[in-house]
Order: structure tokens, then C-alpha cells, then sequence
């Protein structure tokens, strides 16, 4: 098995972490009594696993020859996984078994420095921002959503609530926090980009006035790529203006295509018409630069391989970069059940965005900043180099 089928089947399946190896983070950090967070290594200080919340979320990073992916561990299909680590005490080596044969070596991302520092209010770090991958800041400036909190708008997936009603996160991290938990992780950590992302606000913005305060604040103490994600705001004047006030690039998050799958699973964002993403994508392009905005698609909501391919190549031809993720069912929300996506789906569909990818001339080391530049959610970007 080569390494593009270990990540997707990875990513697809999930990992059973074995007992032995999960230990709360208490007494490592003296803050982490409130981290949902495991350490698959004790003795490795690792990055915590995140549970709940934004972003990549019920998953861990995981280093698999060289590549750094997130990997599903919280999730119901993750106990179901034929994959599991195992830790041996004397070699001190992490080893990953499918079906308890062929290991293979794994390696987890140290603990980030900048996780044991406070601001100067007591608020920690890593309440603020968090270490993504390894070399990757990320936040979500707003954790409410005027979506989230009604079934009737909810998007089924999503649990950007979770880890502010558990008290891992605040809801809104001011700018001067941002630039402050920034310097620090790029001095510290070594930290390559920033992804800030919002929960989408009841303003005609749609948060990209917030996220334009935030990158200015940012640019003004560190030089440090910064993608800014949001739904597309009433006035793509916007994308101007959080170009000059230091964004690099813009995500704008499609997530599913088909009519009724985006009715079904993500109700109050379907309001918003594919037609009006597509003019804001040409917009943003525009602005940005071709390869500098990007869309997630989240194979396993409903969309069919035909579907979710014409869309790519829709996207590729206008200079977006089609960030195919494979759904992650989340604990505690609506779709907490629902399969995630084969790994023989993922494959055909990285093998074939990967091609549009080529003809586009569209890369994600390209990318300024972003999640498709960290590319740790998906195997996507390991199929840009295939032969």
C-alpha cells in the first residue's frame, strides 16, 4: 500500500488509539484540565487532539513518512477502524497496525510552546488559537454563528459550538489577542501560516469586516501568511479591502453542491445560491490572484462522484482550488451517525481533481496560506505529485 492509499484510507476509517496511550494532558500543561485532549505518546508531549469545535475537528495529527495528516479518533467509525497504535515502552516508537499486522512507524507533532503562555487578562493561548498539522495557526475569531444555534439554519455537520459551551475556547478573540498569540507562535513554534476562519455573523458581511480588523492587527507585529475564511459578504468590495489590510487568501466554503443535499444538511446556508458563490469566487479571483481562493467540498453528505466532479472542474477553471475533504461525522451533532465517506470514493476523486488540478496549473504549495496549503485534512494534495 503506498502512502496516498494509507491517508485516505486513514482519514476514511479513522484510528483506534489503544488505552495504554491516552492520557489527559493534566500535569503536562498547567491549564489543560479544560483540554478534551489525549496524548497518543506520554512520553511526547504531543499536540492535543481536538473534540469538538471548528475546523478539523474529533481529530489528531498524525505523521505518516513525512506527511502530517489529521486523522479521525473521537469519531463513531474511528472505534469501528481496523487501524490502531500501538506504543512500545522500550523502543519508545509509536507504530501504526491495520488489523494488528504491518506495522508502520507514526510520529505526533510536539506540544506547541506557545500553548503554556497566557495574555495578560489570564486568557491562555491556546483558548485563542491552536496549533494545526505542525506548522499551522489557526482560529475562529467568532465561535457563534447566527446558523447554529436553530435547527430550521443549522448546518448538520458543524459543531462550532462545542468547545465554547465546554469552555476550551471564547467566543470572540479581539484582534490585539490574535496578533499577540501569532508573534508568539511563529517566534516559539515556527508556525508558517495563519487560517482565520468565523462563525458567520447576523451582519450583510458576513464576517469579512471582523476578519479584516483581525489580518490588519496580525500584519502590524508579524510577517505572516494569512487565509481568511467567511460565506461570501453583500459587496465584494470586501475582498479589496481585506486584501489591503494583509489577507493572502480567501476561502469561501461550499461544502456540498447538489440542491438537495445542501437543503437537507445545511439548511440556512443553502439560502445563499451557488450561482452568487461562483460570481463572489470570480470576484475573489480577481482580487486574490489564480490558486488564491479555495472551497471545501466535503465528499459524503450526499453528493455523488459525478456531482462533486463537474463542480471541481467548474472551480479549477475559474482559479479556485477545490479542497476535497472527506466528511468527518462529528460526535454530538445531527450527522454524528452518518458514514463517512469509502476510501475507493476519496481515491477516484483525488485522482481526478488532482488532473484538473494539473490543467488548471493550480497547486496548494502555491497557496499563500490556507487548508489547502497545510493540505493535512485531505490526501489531495499528495496526488498533485503523482506521475
Amino acid at each position: 500500500m503506498n502512502k496516498q492509499q494509507l491517508i485516505t484510507e486513514l482519514q476514511s476509517n479513522g484510528l483506534k488509539v489503544g488505552a495504554t496511550h491516552l492520557e489527559n494532558e493534566a500535569g503536562q500543561l498547567p491549564v489543560s484540565s479544560t483540554l478534551d485532549a489525549v496524548l497518543l505518546n506520554p512520553q511526547d508531549l504531543s499536540a492535543a487532539a481536538r473534540k469538538g469545535g471548528a475546523g478539523p475537528s474529533d481529530h489528531k495529527a498524525v505523521t505518516v513518512d513525512g506527511t502530517t495528516v489529521m486523522v479521525p479518533i473521537f469519531t463513531s467509525t474511528a472505534t469501528q477502524s481496523p487501524y490502531q497504535t500501538e506504543f512500545d515502552p522500550v523502543t519508545k516508537q509509536t507504530v501504526l497496525k491495520r488489523d494488528g499486522v504491518n506495522p508502520i512507524p507514526i510520529s505526533f507533532p510536539t506540544q506547541p510552546q506557545f500553548y503554556r503562555l497566557t495574555t495578560a487578562d489570564g486568557t491562555p493561548y491556546w483558548k485563542i488559537a491552536l496549533l494545526h498539522s505542525h506548522d499551522v495557526l489557526a482560529t475562529t475569531v467568532l465561535q457563534t454563528c447566527m446558523r447554529y444555534s436553530d435547527a430550521a439554519t443549522s448546518c448538520q455537520f458543524c459543531a462550532i459550538g462545542q468547545s465554547l459551551e465546554a469552555g476550551r475556547t471564547i467566543a470572540r478573540k479581539t484582534p490585539a489577542q490574535l496578533a499577540e498569540v501569532a508573534e508568539a507562535a511563529v517566534r516559539l513554534d515556527g508556525v508558517k501560516h495563519l487560517v482565520m476562519t468565523t462563525g458567520t455573523p447576523n451582519t450583510s458581511d458576513r464576517g469579512a469586516a471582523y476578519l479584516t480588523e483581525c489580518a490588519r492587527a496580525v500584519k502590524a507585529v508579524v510577517d505572516l501568511p494569512i487565509q481568511a475564511q467567511c460565506e461570501p459578504p453583500d459587496d465584494f468590495a470586501w475582498f479589496q479591502r481585506m486584501k489591503a489590510a494583509g489577507v493572502d487568501s480567501l476561502g469561501m466554503h461550499l461544502e456540498a453542491v447538489d440542491p438537495q443535499v445542501r437543503a437537507r444538511v445545511m439548511p440556512g446556508k443553502a439560502s445563499v445560491p451557488l450561482d452568487y458563490y461562483f460570481e463572489a469566487f470570480a470576484a475573489a479571483v480577481d482580487v486574490f490572484g489564480w490558486g488564491q481562493v479555495s472551497t471545501y467540498l466535503l465528499a459524503g453528505l450526499g453528493d455523488d462522484l459525478p456531482t462533486l466532479l463537474e463542480a471541481c472542474d467548474r472551480l479549477t477553471q475559474l482559479g479556485v482550488y477545490p479542497f476535497v475533504v472527506p466528511f468527518v461525522p462529528i460526535t454530538g451533532t445531527p450527522l454524528a451517525h452518518q458514514p463517512a465517506p469509502s476510501s475507493e470514493l476519496m481515491m477516484a476523486l483525488y485522482q481526478q481533481v488532482s488532473a484538473m488540478l494539473q490543467r488548471a496549473g493550480l497547486s496548494s504549495q502555491e497557496m499563500k496560506a490556507g487548508c489547502a496549503k497545510c493540505g493535512a485534512c485531505s490526501a489531495l494534495s499528495t496526488f498533485e505529485t503523482q506521475d
